[in-house]
């Protein structure tokens, strides 16, 4: 049966079990009924269930609801309070219906403006929540709408103020609340996800003040956890606490995703029920309905617990294509307690930025494990490779440090090894025994219940040992880890504060507890995928082992007839090809993607998760070449580099790869980003005949991470400027309403200044006057912008709207703090970088270029400066001396690159290779004088070392070239190198080596290799994408520099490569250059 299945076969049968008890009057014995096991259900007793759960027919009573077709307005169904809460006076009160009325008759002309606007838009939820008023009592209400089957529902929630001004105030205070949250939570150092959480349950009860908060975890297997907690000091504690998957039912969960935020503001208030129309076939879906009332066992464990009132929130996180629900925050209160929708809708940004800042906690927490793995694999492998093997069970590391375990075991030659909680020797061997018996074909065994798979003897174990891993080292020898029964692994100081208790069966957090307890009874934690692919690893080098202890302890002295020696061999064929099937199964399944090519770059390897990045199958990649038909065009070089590099023997680590996702669009993701490390194959002879690739996907973390890169530049500069360069421009008061709105916003959005000004910006301008790609993008923007408020800039958002000819707009968000004359935030500006289309059908790169220029002439006038000012401070510091002329011509050179960057500043014809070169003779040591002296300054602010190692007679030579444009492009990278050295202990060192000397048409040329290099992790990989992206139009201005300055030396015929290696960095230039007769 299907896991999944049989979770909802099981509360489908829990559900039908408490109706039955309500209905006889009988107690419902919930922890009994709950360890029963699953049994499969009819499949219309399934579709009965989901729709009691989804639609139940019943609404809170702490507000109305109607559903209306579109786009008439008609009212289909309705909530039967609808009459009292709205003050509705029919003209037939006998009749007493509203099925069939125009619902935009029972509110305001401007409510109705308001509902017809939301409704004729394609996302209705990003305009929440509505201010509407009822048309009797003018009585506010907050409107939330959103689209079901048969229309759109309208959940209409009691107001406190009708005051437009007022509504928006308290919308716009509720954020910067959770801003504040938020901020709290990204300030916190990472590689804590308990700290994530303790302060998470902090801010949330500080926002809505229930008397507990509590983060429930699920983990693999679905059964829940409390593993943070805040309360009233006279609550009872549940922190520790487990519960089974039941408790909270599938149906639930899949509730959750869609509704990511759960009210009941009264357990104990009697449900209103829903009228609908006859040609309704069905109740209306109230999944997403905020009024949805909660089912009758769901309100009885309330009461239990003595809670009235709960606010439950979802805590998503990404897991490849789709979301996983991780967790959830749940707060309870013990008298009826209602939150405003605007502040239940912070908080649900606020679950956003947490799932968010969670996902890139549990990538982290993933990458620490899997490198302990590796190291303790290590040096295991170590261990047994150049001593007894055996020591890896009686010594210190020993296989127990692998996984989490209790104990371990190592039966080996009818001999039995013990460490920690295990069985005795004679059971251990007995489970041999077992093993070879009942598993023989098996290389392995795993399990959480030594009792329920079967051993005969797991009873005599008791609560000590209940899990176990198997794996067979030879076919009668094995390794072996244990665990004892998860009761013991758990601590809930609630389960033993009130022994007295008798009544364990009613639906109570006590009686879940039990409940889990005894589904666990006999059972250990599960084994994790990580810790099974690591017991395989070992397994496979303590079976190489083996066979080297076999062959060296028999030697000479023990004599073999053929027909031994021929079974023996037979015997060694066979494990050797069972550890090459485990190999390739191994490979094969790895979670990680791994591909191999030959020596002439062809691919001969390629298992299951590049097959499923790539979208290409395993036979329909064999014998295609890697870098032309995967790898992504600016990673040619890359690729080039790394298979030449590891063809010679040289491997790399954490070099990133961009793969194309083939059968996909282009404007689908189509790069895959693996950073992998190369590993060099070899035949029996030693000789390399290819490379292997053990990567990592790392494209969902670029993703997340790209969104809060900050982009550098002088925002001050640019709006001082009058340059039709100018990006669009809107800018924010201290409460989130729109104070400034450009041409170029009014160009872009077809919305004029005085039809936003003074409305907010996330809701009613964005989301409403102006559509966005869509609600997470609100969620982006309403979290940047509050966050700009509060006094902390942010850049480079991913903004994608919808322009006013109907067309999507991507684009990128800055926001700058605005600060009044006495020192306080007034709000703040937010611009746009935006990819314009150009008129008369010229380039689209041209606005490239012209976006660029300022940025590219900022950075390329700054190094040459640089050079000046350090030489001026020299020639101030010195008497007159011979050397005076030397710094002199250095500060000619500088100053011609100046002039030459300023007359020929034209970026689109070294974007498109048509530069014209200068052929002057120059000394190759002054032109390294001129480019050393542009980095010195940055060097000594640094309190860094320049190292150079330059023959005489590579300074010496007599050259013909462009020099200025070389001057550029090598300060450019020198001064890169310089500022991502490490201060104060790091260095930069420049080398030129000379290559070979070649004759072309009657020229001599020298080829030569300038490599700077220096210490600690590197430029920033998105630096180094922009330096290698053809066609970019935005990103650092860093990286958009070097890119230029990349091209400009593809001009001259050289090129440039970045090489991370171990624990230093540096650039390798190559060009040849003419050498003088």
């Amino acid at each position: 049966m299907n896991p999944t299945m049989a979770r909802y076969g099981t509360d489908a049968r829990l559900l039908a079990e408490f109706e039955q008890s309500v209905e006889s009057g009988k107690s419902f014995n919930y922890s009994n009924s709950i360890t029963h096991e699953p049994e499969a259900v009819a499949d219309h007793q399934m579709a009965a269930y989901l729709s009691k759960i989804q639609r139940g027919g019943f609404v809170q009573p702490f507000g109305c609801m109607i559903a209306v077709e579109e786009p008439t307005f008609s009212i289909v169904s309705f909530s039967e309070n609808c009459f009292g809460m709205l003050s509705l006076n029919l003209d037939n009160p006998e009749k007493k219906t509203l099925l069939g009325i125009d619902a935009r008759t029972l509110f305001t002309s401007s409510s109705r403006a308001s509902l017809e606007r939301a409704v004729a838009s394609g996302d209705i939820k990003l305009l929440n929540p509505i201010l509407v008023h009822s048309i009797t009592t003018r009585k506010p209400f907050y409107a939330i709408l959103h689209r079901i089957d048969v229309g759109v529902v309208i959940d209409l929630e009691p107001a406190n103020d009708s005051d437009p001004a007022v509504f928006f105030s308290g919308a716009v205070q509720s954020q910067k609340l959770v801003i504040r949250a938020i901020s709290k939570l990204n300030a916190l150092p990472g590689g804590d996800i308990g700290a994530m959480c303790d302060t998470l349950v902090e801010e949330v009860q500080k926002l809505t003040g229930y008397d507990r908060v509590m983060v429930y975890k699920f983990h693999d297997d679905e059964h829940g956890e409390v593993i943070s907690e805040v309360k009233r000091t006279d609550l009872e504690s549940y922190l520790g606490l487990h519960y089974p998957a039941a408790d909270i039912p599938q149906a639930a969960r899949f509730l959750f995703k869609q509704n990511r935020v759960r009210i009941i503001v009264d357990s104990q208030a009697k449900s209103v029920p829903v009228i609908r129309t006859q040609e309704l076939k069905q109740p209306i879906c109230l999944v997403k309905s905020t009024l949805r009332a909660p089912h009758g066992c769901h309100a009885v464990y309330m009461d239990n617990m003595n809670s009235v009132a709960s606010l439950v929130m979802a805590i998503l996180v990404n897991d490849n294509e789709s979301t996983k629900l991780w967790g959830l925050v749940a707060c309870h209160h013990a008298t009826q307690r209602y939150i405003p929708f605007p502040l239940r809708y912070a908080c649900e940004f606020l679950m956003q930025s947490m799932g968010l800042q969670l996902y890139m906690e549990l990538q982290l927490a993933e990458q620490i494990a899997e490198k302990k793995i590796l190291r303790m694999q290590t040096t295991l492998c170590d261990m047994l490779l150049r001593e007894d093997p055996f020591r890896s069970i009686t010594h210190s590391p020993s296989i127990m440090d692998l996984v989490k375990c209790d104990g371990a075991a190592l039966y080996y030659d009818n001999e039995v090894w013990l460490t920690g909680v295990t069985p005795n020797e004679s059971q251990v061997t007995d489970i041999v025994k077992w093993l070879c018996s009942e598993h023989k074909d098996s290389t392995g065994f795993i399990t959480e219940s030594l009792l329920h798979a079967g051993y005969p003897g797991a009873s005599l174990f008791g609560d000590t040992v209940c899990g176990m891993a198997a794996a067979r080292i030879t076919l009668n020898d094995f390794m072996f880890w244990f665990r004892s029964q998860t009761e013991r692994q758990i601590k809930w100081a609630g389960a033993k504060h009130r022994p007295e208790d008798k009544d364990l069966n009613i639906m109570h957090p006590r009686s879940s507890f039990k409940a889990f307890l005894e589904i666990v009874k006999f059972r250990s934690l599960p084994w994790e995928d990580s810790e099974i692919n690591a017991i395989h690893s070992l397994q496979l080098i303590m079976r190489t082992s083996a066979q080297n202890v076999a062959e060296n302890s028999g030697g000479g002295q023990r004599v073999m007839d053929c027909s031994q020696r021929s079974e023996s061999d037979a015997q060694r064929v066979a494990e050797i090809s069972s550890v090459v099937c485990e190999m390739a199964r191994l490979i094969e399944t790895a979670s990680v993607p791994i591909f191999g090519v030959d020596v002439c770059g062809l691919i001969n390897g390629w298992n299951g998760k590049i097959a499923e990045l790539t979208e290409v199958k395993a036979s329909e990649a064999i014998g295609k070449s890697l870098i032309d038909e995967f790898a992504h065009e600016t990673s040619h070089g890359v690729v080039e580099d790394l298979l030449c590099r590891a063809l010679q023997g040289k491997e790399e680590k954490n070099i990133e790869l961009e793969l194309r996702k083939v059968g996909m669009q282009q404007q689908n993701k189509p790069i895959r980003y693996i950073m992998a490390n190369t590993c060099t194959s070899r035949d029996y002879m030693n000789n390399i005949v290819g490379v292997s690739f053990v990567g990592q996907d790392v494209t969902d973390k670029k993703t997340i991470m790209d969104r809060f890169i900050r982009m550098e530049g002088d925002y001050n500069s640019i709006i001082r400027t009058l340059n039709p360069l100018i990006p669009p421009l809107f800018a924010s008061n201290e409460n989130a309403c729109c104070s400034e709105w450009n041409a170029a916003m009014e160009e872009l959005t077809g919305r004029m200044k005085h039809e936003v000004f003074g409305k907010v910006l996330p809701g009613e301008v964005f989301g409403g006057l102006c559509s966005l790609k869509d609600e997470d993008t609100l969620t982006k923007f309403m979290i940047m912008l509050y966050t700009a408020i509060n006094g902390h800039d942010s850049s480079n958002l991913p903004f994608g709207l919808f322009g006013k000819d109907g067309n999507l707009v991507e684009s990128h968000l800055t926001t700058k703090t605005r600060v009044g004359e006495d020192g306080k935030v007034v709000g703040c500006f937010c611009f746009l970088s935006v990819r314009m289309p150009l008129e008369d059908g010229k380039n689209e790169q041209e606005s490239v270029f012209k976006r660029d220029d300022l940025a590219y002439i900022k950075r390329e006038i700054k190094n040459p400066l640089n050079g000046l000012l350090f030489t001026r401070e020299l020639l101030q510091k010195s008497a007159i001396s011979d050397n005076q002329k030397q710094y002199l011509e250095t500060s000619v050179a500088c100053e011609r690159q100046i002039a030459s960057i300023v007359e020929n500043l034209d970026i689109k014809s070294i974007e498109e290779g048509n530069v014209e070169l200068n052929s002057d003779q120059f000394f190759m040591e002054n032109l390294l004088d001129a480019i050393v002296s542009q980095v010195m300054i940055v060097l000594n602010e640094k309190n860094i070392p320049l190292v150079h190692e330059i023959p005489n007679q590579v300074k010496m030579l007599d050259l013909i070239g462009d020099q200025i444009r070389l001057q550029i492009i090598l300060s450019d990278f020198l001064i890169s190198t310089a500022n991502h050295a490490p201060s104060p202990d790091g260095w930069v060192e420049i080398k030129v080596s000379p290559g070979l000397r070649m004759k072309q048409d009657g020229h001599e040329y020298i080829h030569l290799q300038f490599r700077m290099t220096h210490p600690g992790t590197g430029l920033p990989a998105d630096i180094i994408k922009d330096m290698y992206e053809e066609g970019k139009n935005q990103g650092t201005q860093e990286g958009l520099a070097l890119n230029l300055s990349r091209k400009l030396l593809n001009v001259m015929k050289g090129h440039v490569h970045y090489v991370r290696d171990h624990n230093k960095c540096c650039f390798l230039i190559d060009i040849e250059l003419q050498i003088r007769k």
